[in-house]
């Protein structure tokens, strides 16, 4: 039976061989996330952490992102999810994914920071690896510090795409891109890092200056193939840093 509906995106990467196995989170983390399976029109209307310390114990706020759905991209993801379980793989889950994706885009965007681009092979497509060697070359130390993203420091996760691909030969893809958003707290020049949100995040003792951090916003998309007997691994075919990486 052929697939009522999907979207040709036929963009296989280069040493497709190389892939990435997604390990399910096991940790609780220390943030509150205002989670909603919804793509997002518009994100952020406030971010906020204080602390104060009473008694020697640190109290502290969490950090909340709120996030605007848009109603189509969200139907059209969740629709695509059901055709990967109908005619992909029946055990497929977002929720475990979406985990998963966290944990890919933390280390490789860390890696990516600390410019260790033969670190990346296996787990990032070839010729996107080449991309980003020439991209990063000539970056200032701020932009590579504002690449990495700690675990603790992603706030919201979202998938804002999804497509299918066949080609003629029989094989077939799936592609994922997920969206994340992330505080950092590198140094960036004002006038080019237009339309981000500075928010001020306070830590240790009432008196001390607040340290200032910045919310960016990644996009990395994620290729599966699902013909038989390949292996079932994801690898990221395309990494995007908004303001960073244009």
């Amino acid at each position: 039976m052929a697939l009522p509906l999907f979207r040709w995106s036929c963009r296989r990467p280069a040493g497709l061989s190389a892939y990435l196995r997604f390990n399910k989170v096991i940790e609780i983390r220390n943030q509150s996330v205002v989670k909603n399976q919804a793509s997002l029109s518009c994100v952020v209307s406030g971010v906020r952490y204080c602390s104060s310390d009473r008694e020697g114990h640190r109290q502290t706020r969490k950090v909340v992102v709120v996030g605007i759905p848009n109603p189509f991209i969200w139907i059209r993801t969740k629709f695509c999810f059901f055709l990967i379980r109908a005619y992909f793989d029946k055990d497929f889950c977002i929720d475990e994914f979406t985990d998963g994706a966290k944990q890919a885009f933390s280390h490789v965007s860390q890696l990516l920071s600390q410019c260790q681009f033969k670190e990346l092979e296996g787990l990032v497509a070839k010729d996107v690896i080449g991309k980003l060697e020439e991209k990063c070359v000539d970056l200032p130390l701020s932009y590579k510090k504002a690449l990495s993203a700690d675990s603790d420091d992603i706030m919201y996760t979202t998938p804002a795409d999804v497509g299918f691909c066949y080609e003629n030969d029989g094989r077939k893809f799936v592609s994922i891109l997920m969206r994340f958003w992330y505080l950092t707290s590198a140094r960036l020049p004002e006038d080019t890092m237009e339309g981000a949100q500075i928010f001020q995040v306070a830590f240790g003792k009432n008196g001390e200056k607040p340290e200032s951090k910045r919310l960016l916003t990644a996009n990395y998309e994620f290729q599966r193939e699902f013909t038989e007997g390949v292996t079932p691994d994801w690898t990221i075919t395309r990494i995007e840093h908004s303001k960073l990486l244009d």
